[in-house]
């Protein structure tokens, strides 16, 4: 599990490791490692750095050493380096480095630019940047490369522009986009949540020495694949289909018996042995799925290790007394879509407080802002933890970057997210798997990363053979469980 953490606590951690070391040590390694990335990148894309034209964009401070001492190690590779500075106050020691190597000061951007180095403002930044900033940046990226393409923009640390600690860009028209960020002795929350995410590109970590100086808990902790591998329920010899684990769905009806279908379809993608239906849409659940056990109601479905409602529910007189019966099992439950609304007005705070099992609720931003009373609104981290303690409940927050926040304070990113989900019934099919998962015995916190890893995971696939619908996503489950735990 990696973990990203806020600007306050990676600055403590080199402040203790830069007292152990000689003055400009971290700046050096940070700036290695900075030019190594680039000319690998040029050498991918060009065959090599000689003759290639790179233009460091530098800002005050730290950061815009770390891009300029990278320029001066490119120039002395025989690159054409230029830089604009974009700050009366800029690191002296490697400007002059850079001007001895052969780099020259610009004003402007001008001809063909192979690379970009933003090295304007670091993880001391807040907001958009300025004026002139942005106006260097629009006039960089718009530039050719020598093959007739886009330049590579790579970002030093984290693209100027966003919040840090948030993941937020208050103005994108403001901010860098960068295709590698190269980042140093830690991921930052603007790498894997919010918009900066996305900003961000592909994120290669340099390791500088901060490992043993990070003593606080990430802001939030993404999971990979051997983490997806390790959690998921195996099965033992000795299992039969009750062993494995039963899960139950109280999804779909009359009017939206495809929401039953795409659970039903994700439970059954998920660990469990046996999958128990419960709704109005039994009819069209059986004809598509015989293994499933259908009933009319939760009440007469027989007991389950974990319960989906909400999917396709409804929201009138059956879908409340449904609500209610789910709520109070003795076991986890998942309440997505119409059960988030039946919720929103407290009309269930008291059964939701009653609750002794592990409850997981799975909004998107409107259904957030329902339950919360606003939007997550710039920080999406903190806006889950608050609603996860609220509620004592896992709380996954869905987005390009989905967030898993629990109520002992713990929050995680997803980093499978893909556009290819924002689409109509891909919540059930995930609501469906992760039911899957608790009812094979996974903590809450733990499936719902799961859940949401994997499901990502799904849409990527789906959408690698053309335009994705939910019924495309269910699909490539199965296919992309044998990927995360293998």
């Amino acid at each position: 599990m990696k973990g990203a953490w806020r600007a306050a606590d990676i600055r403590a951690a080199e402040k203790a490791l830069m007292a152990k070391l000689p003055e400009g040590t971290l700046m050096q390694r940070a700036a290695a490692g900075l030019a190594r990335r680039c000319a690998g990148l040029l050498h991918d894309r060009f065959g090599g750095v000689y003759g290639r034209r790179v233009l460091v964009l530098a800002g005050s401070g730290d950061n815009g050493g770390d891009a300029m001492y990278a320029g001066a190690a490119l120039a002395r590779r025989g690159a054409d380096v230029r830089v604009i500075r974009l700050s009366d106050r800029i690191h002296g020691a490697s400007y002059k480095a850079l001007v001895a190597a052969g780099g020259r000061p610009a004003p402007a951007p001008h001809g063909h630019l192979d690379l970009v180095v933003d090295g304007i403002v670091g993880i001391g930044g807040r907001g958009a940047l300025r004026e002139r900033a942005a106006a260097v940046v629009a006039e960089a990226v718009r530039a050719r490369a020598e093959d007739g393409g886009a330049p590579v923009v790579v970002a030093v640390d984290v693209p100027s522009g966003v919040e840090v600690d948030t993941g937020d860009v208050p103005d994108p028209a403001a901010a860098v986009r960068a295709d590698v960020t190269v980042t140093f002795g830690a991921l930052k929350p603007a790498h894997v949540v919010g918009a900066a995410a996305v900003h961000s590109g592909l994120v290669d970590l340099v390791d500088i020495g901060l490992a043993g100086y990070l003593v606080t808990r990430p802001a939030v902790e993404v999971p990979d694949h051997s983490d997806i591998a390790g959690w998921w329920p195996s099965h033992a010899s000795t299992d039969d289909k009750y062993t494995r684990g039963v899960v139950g769905l109280a999804t779909g009806s009359d009017g939206y018996p495809g929401a039953a279908l795409l659970s039903v379809a994700g439970a059954l993608a998920g660990p469990t042995g046996y999958v128990r239906y419960a709704g109005t849409a039994q009819e069209s659940v059986r004809e598509r799925f015989p293994s499933v056990v259908t009933t009319d109601s939760v009440g007469a479905a027989g007991r389950a290790q974990a319960w989906v409602c909400g999917c396709g529910l409804g929201t009138d007189e059956r879908a409340v007394g449904e609500l209610r019966a789910v709520l109070a099992t003795p076991v986890p439950v998942i309440l997505d879509a119409d059960a988030l609304t039946l919720i929103a007005d407290g009309s269930m705070a008291q059964p939701l407080r009653e609750r002794r099992a592990a409850t997981v609720i799975t909004p998107h931003d409107r259904e957030f802002a329902r339950i919360a009373g606003a939007e997550p609104g710039a920080d999406r981290v903190e806006a889950a933890l608050r609603l996860a303690a609220q509620m004592n409940a896992v709380v996954l927050l869905k987005g390009d970057r989905t967030v898993v926040a629990a109520p002992d304070g713990s929050a995680f990113a997803n980093p499978t997210g893909s556009a290819a989900l924002a689409t109509a019934g891909t919540g059930d099919v995930l609501a469906g798997l992760l039911g899957s998962l608790l009812a094979g015995g996974l903590p809450a916190p733990r499936a719902a990363v799961a859940a949401a890893y994997v499901h990502g995971l799904a849409g990527r696939l789906a959408a690698e053979k053309g335009p994705t619908t939910a019924v495309d996503v269910a699909a490539e489950l199965r296919e992309a469980v044998t990927l995360a735990t293998r």
